[in-house]
């Protein structure tokens, strides 16, 4: 199969979950792939794992010099960039009181401010035509408690894939988002769950989805795949949910 054959390609966040194995697919599909990630185990483990051929490097999203540096490895390596699935991302779920400034901040940092700056970055690197997937969450539009910053960060990134096509049109690149339901992935572990609780979580989480269970990665890496190939090339602006049915109950 080669969907992305000869494909230049940046990953962010993909050492690991959504990220992963949308690395995996992209390269069965032909393409050539930088995948940056901030773990040293998951960015060892991703290196071991994709190949030498693959680039796995250390990049903090929430570090506006990294995003610039990054941007400049992307051109050193690649000369132009067909795609970018910007994947990289926090999900911090806890109530409104214990919220502090600092961690509203870093919040934003690592999943609006350093992703908008790296394509600011990317901007003169960027092929003509390309392609740009952000990874945002169904959380945008449902209002679940104790996700008020983490909702309100992917509802400003989704809406960069409108305001940011309309900007950049002219310049070939086009955005669009995959907004993913529950998944199962380590950032899904990693949302502060008290071990005690877990269980009842699970239940409480999967009686909100229609199809009774978790996405796979895998799953979500199929639809990052169509926007980010030629497939989609009249795709602009748009959003792909896949969430199991999840957005059906409100």
């Amino acid at each position: 199969m080669s969907r992305l054959s000869g494909k230049r390609v940046l990953i962010t966040g993909g050492t690991s979950g959504i990220g992963l194995a949308t690395a995996r697919r992209f390269l069965e599909e032909g393409a050539r792939l930088i995948v940056t990630g901030v773990n040293p185990d998951t960015l060892a483990k991703a290196q071991a794992e994709l190949g030498p051929d693959v680039t796995v490097l250390s990049a903090d999203s929430a570090s506006v010099d990294a995003q610039r540096a990054l941007a400049r490895t992307v051109a050193a390596e690649f000369g132009h960039l067909d795609v970018a699935f910007l994947n990289a991302g926090v999900s911090v779920w806890q109530p409104i009181e214990d919220w502090t400034e600092e961690a509203f901040d870093r919040s934003f940092a690592i999943n609006v401010k350093g992703p908008y700056f790296l394509v600011q970055a990317l901007v003169p690197v960027f092929a003509k035509p390309a392609s740009v997937v952000l990874n945002t969450s169904i959380n945008a539009h449902v209002g679940a408690a104790r996700s008020s910053v983490y909702a309100a960060t992917k509802a400003a990134f989704l809406n960069m894939a409108k305001t940011l096509s309309t900007e950049l049109l002219e310049r070939g690149v086009r955005f669009n988002a995959v907004s993913p339901g529950p998944v199962d992935t380590p950032l899904y572990d990693k949302l502060g769950i008290p071990e005690a609780y877990r269980a009842q979580v699970d239940t409480d989480i999967l009686a909100t989805i229609p199809f009774g269970r978790l996405g796979a990665p895998e799953e979500i890496a199929s639809a990052i795949l169509y926007l980010a190939s030629d497939e989609s090339a009249w795709t602009l602006g748009t959003e792909i949910v896949v969430d199991g049915g999840r957005t059906l109950n409100g």
